[in-house]
């Protein structure tokens, strides 16, 4: 199977990223098509930058729908434009965050988010009440780290991330871990080798998602909301 990963922003490096994080876990037989928009905004950091990223994602949705892949991945945390996007294909459509929820409540009974900028902390908080997680996560921590610094500073992302997982580990009374960011998903395995806790990536989990749907011939659904657009 072909599996689309689009990294929203245009930061290639980010997408490369990415792209070696979901091939580290995908099935033998599945294909990795990582993209990323030649236009838009260098990182997603809030409302106005999911609005510009949504319309060039939609776009890149389009080009995967035209290649006939067999699902699409929205590789940020903010899961912008992600219904929009389920509009235009009926291949499964999955965004990061969804995932990493969704994921955590099968293997723990509360966890934490530990994301990048505090401004994006509401994003997290309206996307956990839209998806029915508000009462399954316990806290959302901020490492205060700029989006692009995860690729120039690897090494402080690494230490913050360590620091504040550890804190939530040991504070919040949870048992697994969501990372906030697709820029973390380098850092997730040996993180959760550390800790000794489920620490989970969305991007890998994003992958195993859409393998599974795959393997059990389900798509999008085409009756109701979720119908292609109306013509105009």
């Amino acid at each position: 199977m072909r599996i689309q990963v689009i990294n929203p922003n245009t930061s290639l490096e980010m997408t490369q990223s990415i792209a070696e994080s979901a091939r580290n876990v995908a099935a033998k037989l599945t294909e990795i098509i990582a993209v990323s928009p030649t236009q838009g905004v260098a990182s997603i950091e809030g409302h106005y930058d999911e609005a510009i990223a949504s319309f060039h994602l939609l776009d890149l949705i389009k080009q995967g729908q035209a290649q006939q892949v067999d699902g699409h991945i929205i590789a940020c945390f903010g899961d912008p434009g992600l219904d929009a996007a389920r509009e235009l294909t009926d291949a499964p459509v999955i965004g990061i965050a969804e995932a990493a929820f969704h994921m955590a409540t099968l293997i723990a009974t509360k966890f934490s988010i530990v994301t990048t900028l505090k401004r994006t902390k509401i994003i997290a908080e309206h996307l956990l009440h839209q998806y029915g997680y508000t009462h399954k996560c316990e806290k959302i921590h901020c490492i205060d780290l700029p989006v692009l610094d995860l690729e120039t500073n690897e090494t402080e992302t690494y230490e913050k991330l360590l620091q504040m997982c550890l804190f939530a580990k040991q504070n919040d009374g949870i048992g697994a871990i969501v990372l906030g960011c697709g820029g973390m998903s380098k850092h997730v395995e040996r993180i959760s080798q550390e800790l000794k806790i489920p620490v989970i990536d969305g991007v890998t989990a994003a992958v195993k998602l859409i393998e599974a749907l795959h393997g059990l011939g389900l798509r999008t659904s085409k009756w109701g909301d979720y119908d292609y657009p109306t013509q105009k």
